[in-house]
């Protein structure tokens, strides 16, 4: 879980910078801290992706749409906010997509060791109606009828408890992508169930997508419930 500290200032020298640590250096807009992506210099001046706020020094902050990295890339404006001569790689924002995977997968990971995460069109579809689920996932070449019956399910959650958005609904990677990432946790539908980690799986897919997305998210719902 993110640490109350995390969204307070890293070090003295970062309230120093003219953008303050919630602030996107290329947009020149203040967000909550969950919506951006920390970066740090490392040790020989490359610019490093901080995920977790845990890296020492100065930082500075871009909103998770990876359009806004590249702009940042190109317009050097690390250097700029950092006050010091660094180096972003040209293929820094694929590295923040990858870092962003991986982070999900192994919230997912945690998430079913806890009982939080569940696989099977049928565990997902009573998961749904009975207002366990938090967020749902599918394959991003899962048949069509299988997703249709579990969009069905959460529609009628939504109209049944006057919610006013529909259980947000994911599809993130292929089945071959899954099996890639995950080995033998892969699967075609799954679902992410209220509790801590659960909520934690449903915070970073949205981030995952809205960063892929420019900015938007196509889960069809609220997620996140938590800080997690």
């Amino acid at each position: 879980m993110i640490a109350a500290a995390d969204a307070r200032d890293h070090t003295a020298d970062e309230e120093e910078l003219v953008v303050n640590d919630r602030t996107c250096i290329v947009s020149r807009k203040t967000f909550d801290p969950h919506e951006l992506i920390r970066f740090v210099a490392g040790p020989q001046g490359q610019i490093v992706p901080d995920l977790k706020r845990q890296l020492p020094g100065r930082g500075c902050w871009v909103k998770a749409e990876r359009d806004l990295v590249e702009l940042a890339i190109k317009r050097k404006l690390f250097a700029r906010a950092l006050k010091r001569d660094v180096k972003a790689e040209p293929d820094l924002g694929l590295m923040v997509e990858r870092l962003l995977i991986t982070d999900l997968i192994g919230m997912m990971s945690m998430a079913r060791k806890a009982g939080q995460f569940i696989s099977g069109a049928m565990k997902v579809d009573n998961a749904v109606r009975t207002g366990e689920a938090v967020g749902v996932f599918h394959a991003a070449d899962a048949a069509a009828d299988g997703v249709r019956k579990i969009d069905q399910a959460r529609k009628a959650w939504r109209l049944g408890t006057d919610a006013e958005e529909e259980i947000p609904s994911f599809r993130l990677f292929s089945a071959a992508e899954m099996d890639e990432l995950m080995g033998q946790n892969a699967f075609i539908h799954a679902a992410a169930l209220a509790g801590q980690a659960g909520e934690g799986v449903v915070k970073r897919a949205t981030m995952l997508e809205t960063y892929r997305n420019g900015g938007h998210s196509e889960a069809n719902g609220g997620a996140g419930r938590s800080d997690t």
